[in-house]
């Protein structure tokens, strides 16, 4: 499957400084929920803005549909139009005196008829569960709030890749959940999230991209999220999901290859799946 959004040998170093990343290569697939993870420093945030063009790479190029992106303003507007970044903190994104004029910014800006523009923030309240928010000065909402309205503008845009800087950051459980459903009801947009929870990683993605001092690690996230040498190499915590897995399996609960329970929640109500296994 070729890649929506592709580095090609990617490096970038930032004025006087050593290199941030060298020689990256790496994928975004369609329709595969990607969690990107990796300490502070590691070069998450400068791989997220060589992705959605806020930075040029040094060497290397950017590929859109497997055609290198042109730095111009057509080819960046053509580039965001299909990827767009959320930042982690929503005030750095969020500048309109209402939520509807925010969310509406982006469509504008891509000289859209009026109608078209209505729809699209419509559906883009409406996604992120904002509607009866939509009068309300931006400045009034509260941080969950205001984390939705910032994604809220971004999805508007109708983007191919949207990419989410610890978008669960700050956010109480709840929260967390509420937007993760919001998340999982995207249709049509494949979305890349940055954290350091390496649970909520093997939970929500498809595949995980690691970054450590040696370089990039890809693969499925329950499988690559269950190497802890991986993992200590990232300076991430091992994740609670594949260690539990592993502790029933050792103990004959469950059988090679079986789903485990990825929640403590789930744990609860779990029951061994393998023949002849002991039933609480």
């Amino acid at each position: 499957m070729k890649p929506l959004v592709r580095l090609s040998g990617a490096s970038y170093a930032y004025e006087d400084g050593p290199p941030v990343l060298s020689g990256v290569e790496f994928a975004i697939a369609e329709g595969r929920a990607l969690a990107l993870l990796g300490r502070n420093g590691s070069g998450k945030t400068t791989l997220m803005r060589l992705l959605s063009g806020g930075l040029r790479p040094s060497a290397g190029s950017l590929l859109l549909d497997g055609e290198p992106v042109a730095y111009d303003r057509k080819g960046l507007t053509r580039l965001r139009s299909s990827v767009q970044l959320v930042v982690q903190d929503p005030d750095d994104q969020l500048f309109a005196a209402s939520v509807e004029q925010d969310v509406s910014f982006g469509p504008m800006n891509l000289g859209l008829p009026p109608e078209e523009v209505r729809a699209r923030v419509e559906a883009a309240l409406t996604a992120l569960d904002i509607t009866a928010l939509r009068d309300r000065p931006t400045h009034l909402l509260s941080y969950g709030q205001r984390k939705r309205a910032a994604i809220a503008g971004a999805v508007a845009m109708r983007p191919r890749v949207l990419i989410l800087d610890e978008p669960t950051a700050g956010l109480d459980p709840d929260g967390q959940e509420r937007l993760l459903e919001v998340l999982a009801g995207l249709t049509g947009t494949t979305v890349v999230m940055a954290t350091h929870d390496v649970d909520l990683a093997v939970r929500w993605a498809d595949d995980a991209a690691v970054l450590t001092p040696s370089g990039i690690r890809t693969g499925p996230a329950d499988v690559l999220l269950s190497d802890p040498e991986l993992l200590a190499s990232a300076r991430l915590r091992p994740a609670w999901a594949p260690a539990v897995a592993a502790v029933l399996r050792a103990h004959g609960l469950l059988a090679p290859g079986a789903g485990a329970p990825r929640t403590p929640q789930a744990l609860a109500g779990w029951r061994p799946e393998v023949p002849g296994a002991a039933q609480t």
